[in-house]
């Protein structure tokens, strides 16, 4: 026999299985009746969860599937199990909850006394998944006036407003189990309504039951939450964190629900005052209250007021779930108050970037060795170096102040030293001043560059000083169109000359994987927080000082990189992308114009401790063979980009762990990787990333310090 439709007991639908002979036959019955609506959803939803962008795996087989038949709706849905229905439904919900958190949230028992307010809240309840029971308890049935803030229609008129809420939430998940109280919340069922319970939802409209329900909460020990529609007023009340806490935040001052009972109207009416706090009640609302019964059945309510209230104790809700800060006391989210604070959104203008100074004209003597010196590339453009001349020498010393966490042992500054060194020794040939130069470690700092002055001069070496003066970075998207093999044997060559080793890879694939490499690896640069704060703080927007840092123009970004860079600057973004193992989209940009290139090439160096050599000695010594390499591939048409690693400056156990915590392993296991595809030997360490291509040239240069006078100590 198929129920009545219209009984108002019915509120839950009913499963049926298929494999079951007795459910079966009920099935059976009910499609063959033309009066029943039938719909199959299986294939549809199956579709919808495969389309899913990293769907969870989940127990899905037809043994899980079930009919569900409504029969207020004289209606029957095939559906496929639970944990899919609820994946593909809670989707949407990633990340302002995660997967993690929506399956601690569906574990809740949530109880919700009172069905007008409360049935907002039951409904966002269950569209968010934050809970795994709904019980519902109201004594009163739908009228027609309650049909203005009630989400209900006429085909709920007389019924229990219980049911009429429960009936949605099943038509939004049938698995979701719910309890219902027609008879409402009283003295002789309270405890039972509040057995088993993780959080207690008041908004019954009797103020002896929303105190005598406190009073269970605080029992029980069970958190409480309560809106009031007026001015959007949040109570929360943590008795699971201080059982002791008198109700309503103490505001009765004692009073208690048997003691409530025994007052009258006019002495409850103080009471009430309190609660509700009238000095702050809405203007409409407190002159409305005094027309009760004079003008007014009632008090007013607007329906966005009830919906306001389902989403102010959802987040409340989500927040005791999941164990986040909330403590007791009370809050407005008034909307009409901040309507009255509107305010022009701000304007932003493009970036305008003033009018930078002129490079400087052709110098001579020492100021020319200086500026080429204070020319040379350095990671972040920090310049680690001081420079100081007078007329008998030119001095570098590595400037351990400036350093960065990727600078691993300062070995990059060195490397940066080095580079300073080759340029102010090209200068002082193509001067006629050149003399003797060395590489001091020891008791005057890290590492010391010293260049005396003298009248040599060196054809080889004065030939590079025009190309280190024009030398630059060039970030732009390359052609990716082969290299001649002439070109790369000739930079092999200029390497190799120098002291050093160039190992590249130039076909796709190879390209393509050293690309994820270095991509992966500056992702988790952009998650390991203090490292993040480094890279931010190392660029330079309109208005910043341009003599350091990264000039936002030289990264060759698109309008769409810069609008992305707005939001990869910020601390709490990454914050949530390293607790989501995301960012994969941070390193797009970088991605793409890795994959752009024409070469990944790697300059390498035999290990400082094979030869004895000083390791920052050595790098040094490497960033004269940088220098070579750069401006013969410039000379060659290619576009120069240093790529930087986090593991480039990395040479024993335990340095990336010093860098980056949380991504150690997957560095190491990187390195690994990209020394693997560019084949360097064990005895050789590297010195620097390139990436080598066809491109625009760029149309801004990186600044650089004023250089220091004569006898004074550089910047």
């Amino acid at each position: 026999m198929i129920e009545n439709g219209g009984s108002d007991e019915h509120y839950r639908p009913i499963l049926l299985d298929e494999s079951d002979p007795e459910q079966a036959t009920r099935l059976a019955e009910l499609l063959s009746d033309s009066t029943i609506e039938v719909r199959d959803l299986r294939a549809g939803l199956r579709a919808e969860f495969a389309s899913l962008v990293a769907p969870p795996k989940i127990s899905d087989s037809p043994d899980l599937e079930r009919w569900a038949y409504y029969p207020w709706r004289r209606a029957v849905i095939a559906l496929p199990g639970p944990e899919l229905l609820r994946t593909v439904r809670l989707d949407r919900n990633r990340n302002n909850l995660t997967r993690a958190e929506q399956e601690i949230l569906g574990t809740q028992a949530i109880g919700v006394v009172g069905q007008s307010v409360g049935h907002a809240v039951a409904h966002v309840l269950a569209m968010e998944g934050t809970c795994g029971l709904l019980r519902l308890a109201d004594f009163d049935a739908v009228e027609l006036s309650n049909l203005n803030r009630l989400p209900g229609t006429l085909f709920d008129l007389g019924a229990n407003k219980a049911v009429v809420a429960a009936r949605r939430l099943a038509e939004l998940d049938p698995y979701l189990p719910v309890e219902v109280f027609p008879t409402g919340v009283d003295e002789e069922n309270i405890e039972a309504f509040l057995a088993g319970l993780d959080i207690v939802v008041e908004e019954c409209d009797s103020f002896d039951m929303k105190l005598a329900v406190r009073e269970g909460a605080r029992r029980l020990r069970l958190p409480l939450v309560m809106h009031s529609s007026d001015r959007g007023l949040l109570d929360v009340e943590r008795f699971d964190l201080e059982p002791e806490r008198e109700p309503f935040h103490g505001l009765l001052g004692g009073v208690t629900a048997a003691e409530l009972r025994g007052l009258s109207t006019r002495d409850k009416t103080p009471l009430m005052v309190r609660v509700l706090d009238g000095r702050n009640l809405s203007a409409t609302l407190a002159a409305s209250m005094v027309e009760i019964g004079e003008t007014l059945n009632s008090w007013p309510q607007l329906a966005s007021d009830v919906q306001l209230g389902g989403s102010n104790v959802a987040a409340a809700v989500r927040r005791i779930g999941l164990g986040q800060k909330l403590r007791s006391g009370r809050t407005r989210v008034d909307i009409e108050k901040s309507l009255d604070e509107i305010v022009e959104p701000e304007f932003r203008d493009e970036l305008v970037w003033p009018d930078g100074p002129d490079e400087p004209g052709p110098r001579s003597g020492i100021e020319a060795v200086l500026e080429c010196a204070q020319r040379a590339p350095s990671g972040g453009n920090v310049q680690p170096w001081t420079l100081r001349a007078d007329t008998a020498e030119v001095t570098i010393a590595l400037a351990p102040e400036r350093s960065s966490m990727m600078d691993i042992g300062g070995r990059g500054s060195a490397l940066a030293v080095g580079a300073a060194l080759f340029n102010a020794r090209a200068a002082a040939a193509a001067q006629g001043m050149l003399g003797e130069s060395e590489l001091r470690t020891g008791e005057a700092g890290p590492l010391t560059a010293v260049m005396r002055l003298g009248s040599g001069a060196d054809p080889e070496l004065s030939q590079h000083y025009r190309g280190l003066l024009d030398r630059h970075t060039n970030r732009g998207e390359g052609t990716g169109a082969p290299i001649p093999a002439e070109v790369l044997d000739g930079l092999r060559a200029v390497a190799t000359r120098a002291g050093a080793t160039l190992r590249m890879v130039t076909d796709r694939h190879g390209i393509d994987s050293a690309a994820r490499i270095l991509a992966e690896s500056e992702r988790t640069r952009y998650l390991t927080r203090d490292m993040h704060a480094e890279m931010t703080s190392e660029l330079r927007w309109p208005g910043d000082d341009l003599r350091t840092g990264m000039d936002l123009r030289t990264l060759g970004l698109r309008p769409d990189g810069l609008a992305k860079l707005e939001i990869a600057i910020r601390p709490d973004v990454m914050a949530h992308l390293r607790s989501w193992s995301g960012g994969a989209a941070l390193v797009e940009d970088t991605l793409t114009k890795l994959r752009s290139s024409s070469a990944v090439a790697a300059l390498t160096f035999p290990r400082p401790e094979l030869d004895g050599r000083s390791e920052l000695v050595a790098y040094a010594q490497a960033g004269e063979a940088m220098q070579r390499v750069w401006i013969a591939a410039e000379r060659s048409g290619l576009a120069v980009q240093p790529v930087s690693p986090v593991f480039l400056y990395a040479r024993r156990p335990g340095e990336l762990h010093a860098v980056s915590p949380e991504f150690a392993d997957t560095l190491t296991s990187l390195q690994g990787s990209f020394l693997e595809l560019l084949e360097v030997p064990g005895h050789e360490t590297m010195a620097l990333v390139l990436r080598l291509g066809y491109a625009s040239e760029p149309a801004v240069r990186s600044g650089r310090r004023p250089i220091p006078s004569l006898g004074m100590r550089g910047e």
